[in-house]
């Protein structure tokens, strides 16, 4: 058997044990905790026989690796990781999908807000890169609030590649966020039909090889002197945007 992986905090096991409860092995929770909201997730637990059992504060530290894990983790099956044929399969059943890809995004707080904002959206899935990139570790699920649970998380070999094979197998639009002399306000592009909107991280943005995928380059306009915001703010502007276009068409 696969050693099992650790969900801590209590959104993120929530979650789980709506959406996937036959994969949760173990509840660990912190020894004279008695309140409502871990009531909840027992209530949740309870009719699938899941073992519970007491911990000591420093015992759930060690299993969650922080110790910021609200007094309550879980022990799981992992979950298999998803690739380049899963995402065909996703625009096989989704034509009309909004994507959205991170070049290079190493914090996994960063990942983990941009899983949430995702599924708050509607995306259908978000794309890393196997290689130099952050991977859903348990701080990624937590900070994602539930939302690793409710969106496709798919590691790809190449990047550049894959959105290459997006434009051609689907007729996927790759929409790259940049500063650039030839990007558009972000408002002024068409964000209907199949989509995939790329990120890059803060400090480098979007590798070139990626650059040269994008069929259209977009900035978000902003005041004063500031020229970046922090990439998980960016994405939670540029999906408000593609989703409010898709929303009135």
């Amino acid at each position: 058997m696969a050693k099992p992986e650790y969900y801590y905090g209590v959104h993120s096991v929530e979650s789980l044990l709506e959406l996937e409860p036959e994969r949760v092995l173990t509840l660990f929770t912190l020894k004279g905790r008695d309140d409502q909201r871990l009531q909840k997730i027992l209530q949740l637990a309870e009719p699938f026989g899941i073992s519970v059992q007491k911990a000591s504060r420093d015992s759930l530290e060690k299993l969650a690796g922080l110790p910021f894990h609200q007094g309550v983790v879980a022990a799981v099956r992992p979950h298999p990781i998803l690739n380049e044929k899963d995402l065909d399969q996703i625009m096989a059943e989704t034509p009309d999908a909004l994507l959205l890809a991170l070049d290079q995004v190493t914090d996994p707080h960063n990942l983990g807000a941009c899983i949430r904002t995702a599924a708050a959206m509607g995306v259908q899935a978000v794309i890393v890169p196997r290689d130099r990139s952050a991977s859903l570790t348990p701080t990624a699920r937590k900070v994602a609030a539930g939302g690793a649970e409710k969106v496709k998380f798919i590691q790809v070999t190449n990047l550049a590649r894959t959105l290459a094979h997006l434009k051609e197998t689907t007729h996927t639009r790759v929409i790259g966020t940049m500063l650039d002399e030839s990007a558009l306000p972000i408002q002024k592009c068409d964000f209907s039909g199949p989509v995939v909107i790329v990120m890059g991280a803060e400090d480098t943005g979007l590798r070139p090889i990626t650059q040269a995928q994008c069929d259209h380059k977009v900035y978000i306009p902003m005041s004063g002197n500031l020229q970046s915001l922090n990439v998980s703010v960016a994405t939670g502007m540029a999906l408000y945007e593609a989703c409010r276009q898709r929303s009135e068409i």
